[in-house]
């Protein structure tokens, strides 16, 4: 850190104390007023924090600008998509040197066929400072495409038609969608999902008819229970809309054939508290992958599309306790299964005459398989995706006739200087304070001492059962070419050893998410791929909040600590009902109207628990916008520890007044980002080039 930034004084929120009390229990919140959006003096306090953290780094900004011209420089500018088919038309998505965002077009027939323009975001996204196009949805008569927008980055989508034959935007418009898109089969009727303005929360399915009034539009489904959302689609076979409504442990669906869109829906199975299920349409059956009876893991049954009820389903593929089904795709002629075991992934091939039954294996045990985009039902081609820590991204078709692969597209990274064979990957596997063993996937430089001397960022999650597979990314180089260790510990929280993983990592027993991640982090210690003083950590939202309880609990144990979008006000968030998410986030965290889950979660809230104790090294980011963790969390949690804290380490929050969740929109902008926490770490390494 250059000396002038060392006479730096970071700002001092205001203390505006607010007792907070339930189950006779009494909080008082000093910054709670930091959650007024339109108060020009919250508005000041992010603007002098974004300048202290812009004066504190100043000194590598040069730095940035070459690690933001490095990591794009190895990404091709002018790079297309793989072809897919649907209904008779061939779907590219490309992108164009010098050019933020995508160009969506099409093919007719082959793809020698002239180009047809669908949409160039480049165009539509003039004027806005953020812009996302959400999806597309073509008419089965392929003239009309139902799009979404989103200018402010609060997942709020405007859904409008465009006519693809004329060019011309048709005067419907839908705001305030999730904005999916599906059309019945008389291209004339579009199901959508609406969200609630305040909670954001995906409440009810509604009907349009083209050319009317959205205003008019009919409520087919109102999803009464404010802990489910809901959401429509067509299945692949192209017969049925489908409404799904879905809460953390429980799903129910409703099918409609899609030529009658004037009839109403019907219930496929009655949602169950822990049943969960979700459902693909072949022929004249139903197959469902489900956790009923007791198959912690799920498994595959089949029903009869007029006999949906669970007491017809019969199984297909029976509940293994090692092994977890995740998803399927079903093809005209074959079935093909993605499951895991021991945190691997395999993809399985099934025919539907029950002649052939085999599996796709992959070397190594630092991968990650991934079934792609398979549009077309009539295809005897299986597209999945391929890549590990140390191998850049491939599409594959995998042709069932021939049992042949063909590689259709490899992830080039430029630059001239990458070659897989100068890194290693490995899985190790840590012992957690209960005995549990946590595999860590890891990735480094042949070179790279194993001495306790490299620094080494270790990445985590841990929650919603959602697995972060070992993946290549070609922005990682930068750090693992300077010297730097990657690790990924695969936390309980997550999914990666099957459902019992998950299910040890959430409600009251949350806090193994937390002790595997500090236990996973001594191991790397003790086996001397770091040491506390070169030891950093990263997560993002969720994994933000790993990050507040880690430092909490273990802050000797990192030198430095990246929380980007953190949920760290868990206590406060999970008693306001109005706040997005809160009310179906109650069967990941408890509701804390409920005592029990008030005093656990209140236990390990980061910002309910910071004390006056020495915190490492933190650079913490957000979005204004966010719709999903809200600014105010990580702002709140910085102006406490920099009310508490006891140390003279930085501390600083960056947070981007025109994006949310996800942060900057276009290709290249969300690299500024990374190139800033980049130099972060590497000026905390005294790595300045």
């Amino acid at each position: 850190m250059s000396l002038q930034t060392k006479t730096v004084k970071p700002p001092k929120a205001e203390k505006h104390p607010k007792v907070l009390r339930i189950h006779n229990d009494e909080r008082t919140d000093d910054y709670y007023w930091l959650n007024e959006r339109d108060n020009e003096s919250v508005l000041d306090y992010l603007r002098s924090e974004n300048a202290y953290t812009k004066a504190m780094l100043s000194h590598t900004e040069d730095f940035q600008k070459a690690l933001f011209e490095e990591m794009k420089g190895r990404i091709k500018e002018d790079d297309s998509t793989v072809p897919y088919k649907l209904n008779g038309y061939w779907y590219i998505t490309r992108y164009e040197k010098g050019r933020d965002y995508p160009v969506y077009v099409r093919k007719k027939g082959t793809l020698e066929a002239p180009e047809e323009l669908l949409f160039d975001c480049n165009d539509m996204a003039e004027g806005h400072s953020y812009f996302n196009l959400g999806s597309i949805a073509i008419s089965p008569d392929n003239t009309l495409a139902a799009f979404s927008t989103d200018v402010v980055s609060r997942r709020q989508y405007t859904i409008q038609i465009k006519n693809l034959m004329t060019g011309e935007i048709l005067p419907d418009k839908i705001i305030n969608t999730t904005g999916s898109a599906t059309w019945a089969n008389d291209n004339a009727t579009l199901f959508y999902a609406m969200k609630d303005p305040v909670t954001l929360r995906s409440e009810k399915i509604c009907k349009h008819n083209l050319g009317t009034d959205n205003k008019d539009d009919d409520i087919v489904y109102l999803e009464s229970d404010a802990t489910f959302h809901t959401f429509v689609y067509k299945s692949k076979s192209r017969k049925y809309i489908i409404i799904g409504s879905s809460s953390t442990m429980s799903t129910e669906y409703r099918i409609l054939n899609a030529d009658t869109p004037k009839e109403p829906f019907t219930v496929f199975q009655e949602r169950e508290k822990d049943l969960e299920y979700s459902i693909a349409h072949y022929n004249d059956v139903f197959y469902v992958i489900s956790n009923a009876d007791g198959a912690q893991n799920f498994k595959l049954s089949k029903t009869p599309e007029n006999k949906t009820h669970k007491k017809y389903w019969t199984d297909v593929i029976p509940h293994r306790r090692s092994v977890l089904l995740e998803d399927i795709e079903i093809f005209r002629d074959y079935l093909v299964v993605n499951e895991r075991e021991n945190g691997l992934n395999r993809l399985r091939i099934m025919s539907w005459s029950g002649l052939e039954d085999y599996y796709l294996y992959f070397e190594s045990e630092t991968y990650n398989i991934f079934i792609g985009n398979n549009p077309d039902f009539e295809s005897d081609v299986l597209r999945y995706g391929y890549n590990s820590l140390t191998t850049p991204s491939s599409v594959i078709d995998y042709s069932f006739s021939t049992k042949t692969k063909e590689v259709k597209k490899e992830q080039e990274v430029l630059g001239g200087t990458f070659d897989k064979n100068n890194y290693v990957s490995e899985r190790l596997w840590a012992t957690a304070r209960d005995g549990v063993k946590v595999p860590i996937s890891v990735v480094y430089r042949k070179d790279t001492p194993l001495d306790g001397s490299s620094p080494l960022l270790q990445y985590a999650y841990g929650s919603y059962g959602s697995t972060t597979d070992p993946s290549f990314s070609s922005i990682r180089l930068t750090l693992l070419d300077r010297g730097f260790i990657f690790a990924i510990a695969h936390i309980r929280g997550g999914e990666y050893l099957g459902r019992h993983w998950y299910e040890d990592g959430k409600l009251l027993k949350k806090l193994n998410t937390f002790t595997d991640f500090i236990d996973c982090s001594k191991f790397l210690i003790e086996q001397k791929y770091s040491s506390e003083k070169h030891l950093y950590a990263y997560g993002g939202s969720a994994g933000g909040l790993l990050m507040g309880a880690v430092v909490n609990m273990s802050p000797e144990l990192y030198h430095g600590i990246l929380a980007a979008v953190p949920f760290v006000d868990v206590v406060t968030t999970m008693l306001d009902d109005t706040i997005p998410l809160t009310t179906g986030e109650y069967d990941e965290w408890g509701n804390p109207n409920n005592e029990t889950y008030y005093r656990y979660m209140k236990s390990y809230s980061p910002y309910d628990n910071v004390k006056p104790q020495i915190y490492p090294n933190m650079l913490i980011t957000t979005g204004l916008h966010d719709s999903q963790v809200q600014y105010w969390e990580p702002a709140k949690w910085v102006a406490k520890l920099r009310d508490l804290k006891t140390d003279d380490n930085i501390l600083l929050l960056h947070t981007d007044m025109e994006s949310g969740h996800g942060g900057a929109s276009g290709r290249f902008e969300s690299l500024k980002e990374v190139a800033m926490e980049y130099a972060f770490l590497l000026d905390l390494e005294g790595i300045s080039c």
